[in-house]
């Protein structure tokens, strides 16, 4: 579980990265789930952007993909969210 002050620190990384993944009107597909455990293990931080003609709020996306993943939801901010999952190969990110 992260603490406020790691998960404040992640907001901040997070703020310069685009969205690298979009769900759309398909939803969450096991494809699409694929594609989020892989980008979590390269960067450790995505941000996903959760596009108007879906039929999920970014919300109950983010804690689906979390829950699919194994990350943690740092952030829902708009239509975007943000996971954070430590890589298992090759950590990048210190956490304070």
């Amino acid at each position: 579980m992260l603490t406020s002050k790691q998960r404040s620190y992640l907001r901040k990384l997070a703020n310069k990265e685009n969205a690298i993944l979009q769900i759309g009107k398909g939803g969450i597909s096991p494809s699409l789930v694929e594609q989020v455990k892989e980008a979590l293990e390269a960067r450790e931080l995505i941000k996903i952007h959760v596009l108007d003609n879906s039929n999920l709020t970014p919300k109950t996306a983010c804690d689906a993909l979390a829950a699919e993943t194994g990350a943690q939801g740092v952030q829902v901010v708009g239509g975007k969210f943000v996971l954070y999952k430590k890589s298992e190969e090759n950590p990048q990110i210190q956490l304070p």
